[in-house]
């Protein structure tokens, strides 16, 4: 394992003649030191607004991607004559859809102006489908439609990502990485609650079983919400925007262009796909995939969470409602997290300790049947899912050396991820319930992995920095490029 990769890339004299020359930020910003403040907080105000309606997509995303689990509880699986591990197979199948399409949808997003209509764009094909869910009569048709919704809503996460590293500066991500994913815990906490009153209160209405309406309902909302996205997600800053004023405009583009100087060649231009190939040729690229792979198989507890919540013995619409808290507590730790990483500029211990108290979770789970002990355990396993927040913007500051490989790695990292939700169903058979043993110790044995992987990735990055440090002293330039540990 090389520990110089750093300097063997990377054209030193470009690096620190670029900042120096003064031509490698693009226009002269026509603000003195002391106004840059000012617009700066602008900014990010306007921004941070656009980026929340952002959580409003990832919670729909969410919902859409999980609500065959809420309607497991009310007739899906008898509805289309499911037996044995069908219900399971019907999960896996969304993320073969991802698996295809993550990394070049990313790749076209790279190249796209209008990165809000590709994405609006996607919403309202998955959204559509979704709703088609609620009228299919079959297994397998219903087997082919959950295929083609992953399809669709490949193209969100990893776009949201690398569209956030386009407008972010890298100590200021993460905090709006759990920004963006906290849709996903809100969706776990109020997804539930809107199946339980859907499922509740629509069941026979026009002739169709409670969750069909869940598929119709859920749908439609998503279709509204992508209609409004065309105008409210942000495009990059190289595009012109409306909400912008121009002295923000040009703040917004030289504040990712002193991100990446430092670190990137002048005066070469990125060939089609470049970015691709160099992201293919980087080990650390399937490294981190394979560490992120085990971390989304250990988290696979939250695709089964109304599952889990109804071993303790409550109605559906109980072990519903039951779902929400440990998430709104999941959410709020994300925030914290998140935050505390960002201002350390620490990466490798906020991904740990959030997975230790998902261990945690788990063994109280093995240990007994206790109804509170159980229900406890899902507060501590809620808590894990931050890890992968913080995972993620460690990949986006780790290739940061162009926007075409940045946008890559991002795509590839989370597609070989994603693959652990094509097998991690099978980790919950209904066979092993209620008490689930067997696939608590395999989140235990998949998490302790990916802790494994993560640490020696993060001694290669340190020692990555003590060689750029030695060389920089060697030839006496200032300090450049450091990787985030």
């Amino acid at each position: 394992m090389s520990a110089r990769p750093l300097l063997e890339s990377v054209d030193c004299s470009s690096r620190y003649d670029a900042t120096s020359r003064g031509n490698g930020v693009g226009p002269t910003l026509p603000l003195d030191d002391n106004d840059r403040p000012i617009v700066e907080k602008r900014l990010l105000r306007k921004l941070d607004l656009r980026v929340t309606f952002l959580v409003l997509v990832c919670i729909m995303n969410i919902m859409d991607r999980y609500n065959v689990a809420a309607a497991r509880l009310h007739g899906f699986e008898e509805g289309l004559g499911m037996t044995g591990n069908q219900f399971n197979t019907l999960i896996s199948i969304l993320y073969v859809g991802y698996l295809f399409m993550q990394t070049p949808s990313n790749m076209i997003l790279h190249r796209m102006k209008r990165p809000s209509l590709y994405l609006s764009s996607c919403m309202v094909a998955w959204a559509t489908i979704t709703v088609f869910m609620g009228a299919v009569q079959t297994y397998h048709a219903a087997l082919i439609l959950r295929f083609f919704i992953g399809l669709m809503e490949a193209s969100f996460f990893p776009g949201a990502v690398f569209l956030l590293s386009r407008w972010y500066k890298k100590n200021e991500l993460g905090l709006r990485m759990a920004l963006l994913f906290c849709g996903s815990s809100i969706s776990g906490a109020f997804g539930s609650l809107i199946a339980s009153g859907i499922l509740s209160s629509l069941d026979g209405t026009l002739g169709f079983s409670a969750w069909r309406w869940l598929f119709f309902v859920e749908g439609a909302l998503t279709i509204v919400i992508a209609v409004s996205a065309i105008w409210i997600i942000p495009d990059f800053p190289s595009t012109p925007s409306v909400w912008l004023l121009p002295d923000e405009q040009i703040l917004a583009q030289r504040r990712m262009k002193e991100e990446v100087v430092v670190i990137e060649h002048e005066g070469k231009p990125e060939k089609n796909f470049s970015g691709l190939v160099e992201a293919l040729l980087d080990w650390r690229v399937w490294w981190l995939g394979v560490a992120l792979h085990l971390m989304v198989c250990s988290h696979s507890f939250s695709i089964f969470f109304p599952t889990l919540s109804a071993t303790m013995g409550y109605n559906m619409t109980t072990s519903l409602l039951l779902c929400a808290p440990p998430w709104i507590l999941g959410t709020a730790t994300s925030f914290v997290v998140a935050r505390h990483s960002d201002v350390t500029g620490d990466r490798f211990w906020h991904i740990v300790c959030p997975q230790l108290v998902g261990i945690i979770g788990y063994m109280i789970a093995i240990s007994t049947m206790n109804t509170a002990m159980r229900y406890i355990s899902l507060f501590f396993m809620a808590q894990s899912s931050v890890a992968y927040i913080i995972s993620l913007t460690w990949v986006t500051n780790t290739f940061s050396q162009s926007q075409s490989k940045r946008a890559a790695a991002i795509a590839l990292v989370n597609t070989i991820a994603t693959t652990g939700f094509i097998s991690s169903p099978y980790f919950w058979p209904s066979s092993w319930g209620p008490s689930y043993v067997n696939s608590y110790l395999i989140c235990i044995l998949a998490s302790v992995t990916s802790i494994a992987m993560c640490w020696v990735f993060r001694q290669h990055l340190s020692r990555c920095n003590e060689a750029a440090e030695a060389e920089e002293k060697v030839l006496g330039l200032p300090q450049g490029f450091r990787y985030l540990l």
